[in-house]
């Protein structure tokens, strides 16, 4: 197998990913720190499968020295919490409902062009309004922006359905493991495990976190950053699994692994509404299953040393001629 024609394609897609998450509602999220995280990340994880550092240098292309060097670095700033300029400007106008000359002068050092670029931005976005002309111009809020500024991506609720899935799936045991792979506000972590405390959801004993079922009902306006994370882990683990096991055509027990099928449509197929309404149908089935296997283990409390938790992804979407595939798979 060409690993290294996978590994291209995988992060083409997940930039691709990153791009449109990004730019999701008119939001621009910050990215400079995504480079140096995914170095952060990738080096860390290999050494974590008993790879000698010297090799792993060799991997990046880097010194042993200057590999050292730059994991001191980026471990020494990662609790650091990124700013965009857009963000700055919107708060500014969210507190100020500052003049074009104000925004340029708070912002002095980011340069005339920046700022202006961010305005036009924030303005053609629906985000902000604007009413006069020139260095007098008048920026503010405008109602939605009131309601789906940057603040909601902090949203209490959005925070507490990560932190219980992070807890869940056992990547982050202890309040600490938490807010070290959360970049958000101490604070509001704090809010948000305390209501997974009252909740039900989550339990502390000894120090240690504990979770209840993680489940996100259908159609529910929170936790969807939860549930797409669940999604993309689901799949990277499948593929990593069957990258692990050396072994590349279907398992006979089909226990583990997964397959695509592109169906081709034209309005009128005889076929089409079977295709179409796959997702709705096997999700009404999986979901029963899921429902009668929750119950029991509600009854019988599951001894989690032996436990196996199997976790089946599916998901659907559709393309149409002239769509880019790119963004679309």
């Amino acid at each position: 197998m060409n690993l290294k024609l996978l590994i291209d394609g995988i992060v083409r897609q997940t930039t691709i990913l990153i791009a449109q998450l990004s730019t999701a509602s008119g939001v621009r999220a910050p990215l400079a720190h995504v480079a140096d995280q995914v170095f952060l990340d990738l080096a860390r994880e290999i050494e974590s499968q008993g790879i000698r550092r010297q090799v792993v240098a060799d991997m990046f292309g880097l010194a042993l020295r200057s590999y050292q060097k730059k994991m001191q670095r980026l471990a020494g700033s990662e609790s650091e919490r990124d700013r965009t300029l857009w963000e700055a400007v919107l708060e500014l106008i969210e507190a100020e409902t500052p003049t074009r000359q104000r925004a340029v002068e708070r912002f002095k050092y980011d340069g005339e062009r920046q700022v202006a670029a961010v305005l036009n931005d924030l303005v053609r976005s629906g985000l902000v309004y604007t009413s006069g002309a020139g260095n007098g111009a008048v920026y503010g809020l405008t109602s939605e922006a009131m309601r789906d500024s940057i603040q909601s991506r902090r949203d209490l609720e959005s925070v507490a359905h990560i932190a219980w899935f992070k807890v869940f799936r056992g990547e982050a045991l202890t309040r600490s493991e938490l807010a070290a792979q959360m970049a958000t506000d101490p604070k509001l972590l704090d809010e948000a495990l305390e209501e997974l405390f009252r909740s039900g959801r989550l339990a502390e004993r000894e120090g240690k976190l504990a979770s209840s079922n993680l489940a996100l009902p259908l159609g529910a306006e929170h936790g969807w950053e939860a549930a797409l994370l669940d999604h993309f882990r689901t799949v990277a683990v499948a593929i990593a699994n069957k990258v692990r096991s050396s072994y590349f055509g279907s398992d006979s027990s089909d226990q583990y692994g997964g397959s695509t099928f592109t169906f081709t449509v034209v309005p009128g197929h005889p076929c089409e509404r079977r295709v179409t309404d796959l997702l709705r149908k096997i999700r009404v089935d999986v979901q029963s299953l899921w429902d009668e296997v929750a119950r029991h283990n509600e009854e019988h409390p599951p001894d989690q040393d032996k436990a196996v938790r199997v976790s089946f992804y599916l998901g659907q979407t559709l393309e149409r001629s002239g769509d880019d595939d790119d963004t679309r798979r």
